[in-house]
Formats: structure tokens, C-alpha cells, sequence
């Protein structure tokens, strides 16, 4: 037997049931067709913020590198060297750091920066190298283009042959260069570049060979960069990695623009 109270009441007639089965129906559909939410807003990590976040680094960064480079060159030396050891001892705090930080990102950046635009002024001044700069700055951008449409093609892939590669490589760079800083400290070279441009080999400067085999590290570094992103950005990783893929790319590039500026230098110097 039916329950009178809803026989009788209209909420529950049968066209009222109707009505408001068609209203459900609506409102899911509404639902459904709501766009889906972004990677931004649930906290994930995403290209389009990776790259925002890189591409505002390097607006501080060439800021910081206008100023200085306008700068008169005797007053830069002192905050040339202060630039890097800043930039060296930040650089390190990021690198260590689990999470991404815009703070240390960003005045790394802005020491970079500093750092570059006194070094890209003293080549081109005190070294007699006009435009090399530009040059430098032409090359670095290339040089990023090309390795990363290898990247999205899929032709290089930072797979761990191709990591031991890159470890061998950086840590016997790391090796000739402090013997190089020892060279320059303690040994008779008066060069600004001590056994890069005071050794020869086959009648090509040492510090050309090596400033190639840099490049290729540099691009390798960029291709982990690469990787760290992709991975990030597939795994739904938290936003504040973000600045840490942004970090990755500063770094490299500014490592890859110095190697390219020094090679100018000392081919000119020739």
C-alpha cells in the first residue's frame, strides 16, 4: 500500500519526479563539461609555470648583467669576484636544498648577473675582444634551441650510460681546473687564462679543447635539466620544483654562456 504522504504530496508526483530527474541530469552534464582543473591549481608542477619561472630568472639576471656591464670597469673587479663567490656559495645551498626556493633563485640570478655583464666587459675592454658578448650570447642561445628539439625528439635521453658519461666528464673538468687555478696561483703564467691559452696542443690552445669539451658538458647538463622537468611535470610533482627545474636551467646556462665567451677570448687573443 502506498505511503498517502507521498501520494499526496505534489513534491512527489510523477511529473515532479520528472522535473527534477531532468534538473539532476542537467546538472551533471554542467559537471562534466566544467574545464578540467589546472596543474597550477592543485599544487602540481607544470611546463608553462617551469617556464615562467626560468624566464624570469633571466630577466633579473640580465638586468643585474646591463647594470654591471655599463658600469666602469675599474669599479667592477672587486664586485666581479664578490658576484661569483656569492653566486658559488648560493649556487650551493640551492643545489642541496630538497625543495625549490624563488628566493635563493632569484638572487643567485641577480649575482649571476652581476657577475657576467663585469666579466662579458672586462673580455671586451681590458682583453680587446669587442662584441664578444653578443657572440657568447648568440652562441648560448643556439646552443640551448638545438639541444632541446634533440631532446623532444627523442634522439638523446638522459639514461644512466649517458649519466656516467656526464659524471666522468664533469668531475675530470672539475680536476684540470683547480689544477689550472693552482697554475695560475702559485706557478710563473702571466695570462689571464693560465694553461688555456700557456699550453698548446697540435698548435690549437688548450683552453679551446677544453672550453669544447665544457660546451658538450654544458648541453649534457642541459639535457638532465630537460629530464628533471619532464619527470617533474609526469609525476605530478609538487609546485615549488618548479624553481628547483628553473635553478637547473640558470645554472647551466650561465656555465655554457662563460665556457662560450672564454673560447672568443682566447681565440682573439691569438
Amino acid at each position: 500500500m502506498a505511503n498517502p504522504f507521498f501520494t499526496q504530496s505534489k513534491d512527489f508526483t510523477p511529473e515532479a519526479l520528472q522535473r527534477q530527474g531532468n534538473a539532476d541530469a542537467e546538472q551533471l552534464q554542467a559537471t562534466f563539461d566544467l574545464p578540467a582543473a589546472q596543474p597550477a591549481e592543485i599544487g602540481r608542477m607544470s611546463y608553462e609555470g617551469t617556464i615562467t619561472k626560468t624566464f624570469g630568472s633571466l630577466i633579473v639576471l640580465g638586468l643585474a648583467a646591463a647594470a654591471a656591464y655599463l658600469a666602469p670597469i675599474e669599479t667592477m673587479y672587486l664586485p666581479m669576484f664578490g658576484a661569483a663567490i656569492g653566486g658559488f656559495v648560493v649556487a650551493m645551498i640551492a643545489i642541496f636544498k630538497k625543495t625549490g626556493s624563488a628566493p635563493l633563485t632569484l638572487i643567485y640570478a641577480a649575482l649571476e648577473g652581476v657577475f657576467l655583464g663585469a666579466f662579458t666587459h672586462w673580455v671586451e675592454v681590458a682583453l680587446n675582444v669587442p662584441g664578444a658578448g653578443l657572440q657568447a650570447l648568440l652562441a648560448t642561445g643556439v646552443t640551448f634551441a638545438v639541444t632541446l628539439v634533440l631532446y623532444r625528439s627523442g634522439k638523446v635521453r638522459y639514461t644512466p650510460k649517458f649519466q656516467k658519461i656526464m659524471m666522468i666528464g664533469m668531475v675530470s673538468y672539475l680536476v684540470f681546473s683547480l689544477v689550472n687555478l693552482g697554475y695560475m696561483i702559485f706557478g710563473s703564467s702571466g695570462s689571464a687564462w693560465g694553461m688555456r691559452s700557456d699550453v698548446e696542443v697540435l698548435g690549437m690552445p688548450l683552453g679551446v679543447i677544453v672550453g669544447f669539451v665544457a660546451v658538450i658538458l654544458a648541453c649534457m647538463s642541459l639535457i638532465a635539466d630537460f629530464d628533471f622537468i619532464e619527470r617533474g611535470v609526469k609525476a605530478g610533482a609538487p609546485t615549488h620544483l618548479e624553481w628547483k627545474g628553473a635553478f637547473g636551467l640558470l645554472v647551466t646556462l650561465v656555465w655554457l654562456y662563460t665556457e662560450i665567451l672564454r673560447i672568443i677570448a682566447i681565440f682573439n687573443q691569438r
